[in-house]
């Protein structure tokens, strides 16, 4: 069994989606740090040396455009964290939905196919599930994001009828200096003015970016590892164990509170189904698996997330 350090052969052919967004980027830098080739999947125009053109919204992808390429990540998509009206969460579902279809039929279809396809995915998967502690064998949520995640995931199926081995990305909170919910509390929280958010009960499920790039490199060199994967930390916090662990990272007070229904006015549907709800998400797939995290607990996360 690989360890957790390993990641793809030196020698391999990457494909990556959503590659300039904030976990796409890390992983580019680190797969090419590790020798591999990455190309980048952008949309037309935007392209160049060995990057491949596509439009997932058209159904555009050269039948011959991953000729040669031994895996692909595919993390594209419309963001979430913004205010939704019937057309957003239209473009939410679309560009998950379609651009995973247009990629899992242009695998099948591939004479010589790669032998993984790693699919992004969320925890919202669940839902908001209160104290209820959730692995990879939980049924589904109901709300809007539930049922996107499941046609994002079901999207994945003609790649692993045809034989490839998929492995679906449940993503909880990234926590980054450079963006993310991380990136937006920094300021608020240097200033002395961060707090819980709404009751602060709601569960976080969450994991360091530089152990979700880890966890990634280890999903692609590990054969047993398919299906959904909930890649998070093996310890959740509530929102409010959340900020008294940042103000005490950043050596900032965290009492203020941001009441819900302040971001209600602000984020309407959003608010309520993401930042005032929450999952209780354990890594039970990965640990299985034989990978250990460099960052267990949030402090830890933190602090290496925000070393100068």
């Amino acid at each position: 069994m690989p360890t957790q350090t390993e990641s793809s052969s030196p020698t391999s052919v990457v494909a990556v989606t959503g590659a300039t967004g904030l976990i796409g980027s890390a992983l580019v830098e680190q797969l090419r740090a590790s020798g591999a080739r990455v190309r980048r999947l952008v949309r037309p125009g935007r392209g160049g040396g060995d990057d491949v053109e596509w439009d997932p919204m058209r159904g555009a992808l050269a039948p011959n455009a991953l000729d040669g390429v031994d895996a692909v990540v595919h993390l594209a998509g419309e963001p979430i964290a913004q205010r939704w009206s019937a057309e957003k969460k239209r473009a939410i579902r679309e560009s998950r939905v379609r651009g995973t279809e247009l990629l899992a039929r242009t695998i099948a279809e591939m004479p010589r196919k790669p032998r993984v396809l790693l699919s992004g995915s969320a925890v919202g998967f669940y839902g908001d599930r209160g104290d209820e502690l959730l692995d990879e064998a939980s049924a589904p949520g109901t709300d809007f994001l539930a049922g996107v995640v499941r046609e994002w995931e079901a999207a994945t199926r003609a790649a692993s009828d045809a034989g490839v081995r998929v492995t679906l990305l449940r993503t909880g909170v990234v926590l980054s200096p450079n963006g993310g919910a991380l990136g937006k509390l920094l300021l608020p929280f240097r200033m002395g003015v961060g707090g819980p958010i709404g009751s602060g009960r709601q569960w976080m499920s969450w994991i360091s970016l530089h152990d979700h790039v880890r966890a990634m490199t280890f999903a692609l060199a590990t054969e047993t590892l398919s299906g959904p994967v909930n890649f998070v930390a093996p310890n959740p916090v509530t929102n409010a164990e959340f900020a008294t662990t940042l103000g005490r990272v950043l050596t900032r007070p965290a009492f203020v509170p941001v009441p819900a229904f302040a971001l209600e006015v602000m984020y309407g549907e959003m608010a309520r189904a993401t930042i005032l709800s929450g999952q209780r998400v354990l890594p039970a797939a990965l640990v299985r698996s034989g990978f250990e995290h460099a960052h267990p607990t949030l402090e830890q996360a933190l602090r290496f997330e925000l070393r100068d």
